[in-house]
C-alpha cells in the first residue's frame, strides 16, 4: 500500500536537510531524495507558489522531488555523477548479447570483430572463442555502395526465388549511395518543453510535444497571463505550459494548456486526424484526452473516461477505428477508449502481462501492432501473442524472442516493417515485426540504481507473424543499444537512432550514450542489412523523441534523465531540436527526387481503388517503373522509445506513364481494406531509385 504523508509530517521532513546541510553537503543530498514525500496529490493541496523562471534552482532537489513517488520503480540516480563511471567496473557477469546458433552465423574473420565483441558486452572468453571462430560479423555497411531499400536484383525473395529457378531476374537500374552518411543541423534552441511525447500533425504539419505536469515549470509560460489552477482554496497555480506545437518551418512555438499529467502517457490519431491522448501520472492515468489539429484548438479532458490506471501503456487503432490501449504499471489488462465523455466500466483482464511481468516489470510500453490478418500482436518482456480484438481470445502464442528483455525499462525498440502491397494480390499482405536492443539482464534496472551498468543488447530480432508458423530470426546491430528511437522512413528503410549503449530507462540509470544512427535495409541479405550514419554530438538519452517530417527528414528532440528541469547535470534536460537528413537526402542525388503534383493527385482516397498520382523529376534518363514505389506512413506517437501505430504501405503499382517532359503518372492501388490501413490521415510519397518526394496528406476512409 502506498504510503502518504500529512502536512505536519511533510514541514518536520522538510526541515531536517537544512539541518544537515552545514555538517555534509553529500548527506543533504541523499536524505534531500530520500526523504521526499510520497503522496504527489498533496502537492495541489498547499505548498508554496510556482517559482518565478530567475528563481528557480535546478539544484534545489527538495523543491524538485517533493511530493513525489520514488517508489521502487520511481528510483533517481544522482544526476550530478560521472557519466563516465561505468568504465572503472569490472562486470563478469556482463554478458551483452548472448550467442546462440544464429549469432553463430554471422561469423567472420572480418577486422571489427574485437571492436563489436567488446561493444556487445561478451565476456573475455567469448571474444576468444570467436576469434578462434573467426570473429563476429557486423556489416556496418561503410563503403560507399550499400543497397538502396527497394533494390530487388538478386536481393528480395522474388529475384532470389527466380534466380534459384533459372528465371531472369527483373532489369533495374538504381542508384547506391555516394557516401553521404546523413547530415544533422541544429533546428532550434529552445522546444520549450523537454519533448518526452511527440507527434506530427496532419493537415497543420505541426509537431506536438509534451512532457509532464508533475515539475510546474518549463522554458515557455501559458499565453496572456494564463495559469493552470492546482488548489482554488490555496491559490497555487502553475503558469508554464506543458505542451506546445512546433511549426516545422519556423520552429516557432504555441503553448497549450495540460490539466492532466501526461508524464509516461499514449496516444494515437483519429480518423479526422485529431490526436487522442490516454493515461499519465497519478491524476492523469485515467485520463482521456483530445486535441484536434485546427488553428486555436485547445485540450479537452476527461479524467474518469478509463477504467484502470494507464502509466506506461501503449495505445494502438483497430480496422473499425476504436483505440486499443494495453498494460500500464499495475495494470495487467487492456481496454478500448470510449466514445468522447463516455467512460469503462471495467478494464479487460489479460493474464499475459502478469505472466510477463519480472522483478524490474520489463513489460511496460508492450510493442503493440495491428497485423495483417486482423489479429493485434502484442509483445512484452520477451513474448508474443496475437490477441483477436472482436472475441478478446488469444488466437496464437508466438515463440519467444531469446537473447533478454525489451519492454521498458530494458527499453529495445521496435517497428512493424513496411507492408507490401500487390496490385493483383491486394488481400495476401505479409506482416512482420522487428526488434532490437534492450537488456540481456532481469535486474538491469534495479543494478543501475546500484551504480552498476550493464550492456545493452545489440542484437535484432524478426518474424513474421502471419506466417503459420513463424520464428525468430536474429541480426547483430553495429553497436549495442536501448532507449533508442525506431522510425520507418518513406524509402522503406528503417532508421534507429538515440538511446544509450550500457544501464536502463529511468533516472539517470543509462551511460555511454550512443551517437550513431544505424539504416537498417529489410530487403538485403542478413548480416548486410546495417549502415552506421553520421553520429550527432547531443546525447539523446531517457525521454527523448524522433518525428519523421513531411520532407523525409527526422526532428530528434528531448532527453531529460533527470527528475525536473537540470541544464548542468551528467545529461542535461535537453530542449535542443535537431534535424536529421538520411542519405536519401544526399545532395548529389537531388536529380532523382519526384516532386507530386497535389492537384493531380486525389486528396481522400477510397478503398481498393486504381488512382492517378502525377509527379515530375528532373533525371534525363527516362524512369522505369522497377525503380518507382509509392509509399503511405502514418505518422507515429512517440515516447519511450515506443512508435505507437506507425506504419507504412508500399503500394501496389501498376503502371508508370510517361505524361510530358519529365512528367510522369503512376496509377496505383489504394489499401484493399481497413485491416490493411485504417482509417485516418496518412503521408502519401513517390519513391524514385530510393529518394523520396516530399510527402502530401491523403485520408482514406
Amino acid at each position: 500500500m502506498q504510503q502518504t504523508t500529512t502536512m505536519a509530517d511533510n514541514k518536520k521532513i522538510k526541515s531536517l536537510p537544512f539541518l544537515l546541510l552545514f555538517f555534509s553537503p553529500q548527506l543533504f543530498l541523499l536524505l534531500s531524495l530520500l526523504l521526499v514525500p510520497a503522496s504527489a496529490h498533496e502537492a495541489a493541496a498547499g505548498g508554496t507558489a510556482p517559482l518565478a523562471p530567475e528563481d528557480y534552482d535546478p539544484k534545489n532537489f527538495q523543491e524538485l522531488n517533493r511530493e513525489k513517488v520514488l517508489g521502487p520503480h520511481e528510483k533517481f540516480g544522482n544526476p550530478f555523477g560521472n557519466k563516465n563511471d561505468y568504465q572503472k567496473q569490472k562486470l563478469p557477469e556482463d554478458i551483452g548479447t548472448p550467442l546462440d546458433d544464429q549469432i553463430d552465423d554471422l561469423l567472420t574473420t572480418d577486422a571489427k570483430k574485437e571492436t563489436v565483441g567488446n561493444a556487445a558486452g561478451l565476456t573475455e572468453s567469448k571474444v576468444k572463442a570467436i576469434k578462434a571462430d573467426g570473429g563476429l560479423k557486423v556489416d556496418a555497411g561503410g563503403a560507399a555502395g550499400g543497397a538502396t531499400a527497394f533494390q530487388p536484383a538478386g536481393l528480395d525473395d522474388a529475384a532470389a526465388g527466380a534466380a534459384a529457378k533459372g528465371k531472369r531476374a527483373p532489369d533495374v537500374h538504381l542508384v547506391n549511395p555516394t557516401g553521404f552518411n546523413g547530415k544533422w543541423e541544429l533546428f532550434t534552441d529552445n522546444t520549450g518543453v523537454c519533448s518526452m511525447h511527440a507527434i506530427l500533425l496532419p493537415k497543420v504539419n505541426k509537431v506536438l510535444m509534451y512532457d509532464a505536469t508533475i515539475w510546474r515549470i518549463s522554458k515557455i509560460l501559458l499565453p496572456n497571463g494564463q495559469c493552470r489552477i492546482l488548489d482554488e482554496k490555496t491559490g497555487e497555480k502553475d503558469c508554464f505550459a506543458h505542451s506546445v506545437l512546433m511549426d516545422m518551418t519556423t520552429a516557432q512555438l504555441t503553448p497549450l494548456e495540460l490539466k492532466t499529467d501526461t508524464w509516461c502517457s499514449s496516444g494515437g490519431l483519429t480518423l479526422e486526424g485529431n490526436l487522442v491522448s490516454t493515461g499519465g501520472f497519478q491524476g492523469g492515468a485515467n485520463t482521456v484526452r483530445y486535441l484536434d489539429t485546427c488553428p486555436g484548438c485547445t485540450w479537452r479532458e476527461y479524467p474518469t473516461a478509463l477504467a484502470a490506471p494507464r502509466w506506461y501503456a501503449t495505445q494502438a487503432q483497430m480496422p473499425d477505428g476504436k483505440m486499443i490501449v494495453v498494460g500500464g504499471r499495475d495494470a495487467h489488462s487492456y481496454e478500448f477508449i470510449p466514445p468522447e465523455g463516455q467512460h469503462n466500466a471495467a478494464p479487460i483482464k489479460f493474464d499475459f502481462l502478469t505472466q510477463t511481468t519480472d522483478k524490474d516489470e520489463n513489460n511496460l510500453y508492450p510493442f503493440v501492432y495491428l497485423s495483417t490478418d486482423g489479429n493485434v500482436f502484442i509483445f512484452a518482456n520477451n513474448r508474443a501473442i496475437l490477441l483477436n480484438p472482436n472475441t478478446n481470445q488469444i488466437v496464437k502464442e508466438l515463440p519467444p524472442l531469446q537473447g533478454g528483455h525489451r519492454n521498458y525499462p530494458a527499453s529495445g525498440q521496435s517497428v512493424l516493417l513496411p507492408l507490401k502491397l500487390h496490385s493483383g494480390n491486394q488481400g495476401n499482405v505479409a506482416a512482420e515485426v522487428l526488434i532490437c536492443g534492450g537488456s540481456a539482464h532481469a535486474d538491469s534496472y534495479t543494478k543501475a540504481a546500484e551504480n552498476v551498468f550493464y550492456a545493452a543488447l545489440q542484437d535484432c530480432g524478426r518474424m513474421r507473424i502471419t506466417d503459420p508458423n513463424p520464428v525468430w530470426k536474429r541480426d547483430l546491430m553495429p553497436s549495442p543499444r536501448l532507449m533508442g528511437d525506431m522510425s520507418l522512413l518513406p524509402s522503406g528503410e528503417v532508421l534507429i537512432l538515440s538511446g544509450a549503449k550500457r544501464g536502463s530507462s529511468g533516472w539517470g540509470f543509462a551511460r555511454d550514450p550512443n551517437f550513431t544512427p544505424v539504416l537498417y535495409n529489410p530487403r538485403v541479405k542478413r548480416g548486410e542489412r546495417f549502415r552506421e550514419l553520421a553520429p550527432t554530438t547531443i546525447p539523446r538519452m531517457y525521454h527523448s523523441t524522433a518525428t519523421v517530417l513531411q520532407d523525409g527528414r527526422v526532428l530528434v528532440a528531448g532527453s531529460n534523465t533527470n527528475n525536473g528541469y537540470i541544464y548542468d547535470a551528467m545529461f542535461p534536460t535537453e530542449l535542443r531540436a535537431e534535424k536529421f537528413s538520411p542519405p536519401y537526402l544526399d545532395p548529389a542525388l537531388e536529380k532523382f527526387k519526384p516532386q507530386i503534383d497535389p492537384a493531380a493527385t486525389p486528396e481522400k482516397l477510397g478503398y481498393n481503388q486504381k488512382i492517378a498520382v502525377q509527379f515530375k523529376v528532373n533525371q534525363v534518363e527516362p524512369v522505369k517503373q522497377e525503380n518507382v514505389r509509392v509509399t503511405m506512413y502514418v505518422p507515429a506517437f512517440t515516447t519511450h522509445s515506443v512508435s505507437m501505430n506507425m506504419r507504412l504501405l508500399d503500394l501496389g503499382l501498376e503502371a508508370v506513364k510517361p505524361n510530358g517532359p519529365g512528367v510522369y503518372s503512376i496509377d496505383v492501388w489504394t489499401p484493399p481494406n481497413t485491416t490493411i490501413a485504417p482509417t485516418g490521415y496518412y503521408l502519401l510519397f513517390v519513391v524514385n531509385q530510393g529518394v523520396p518526394s516530399e510527402g502530401i496528406w491523403v485520408q482514406i476512409k
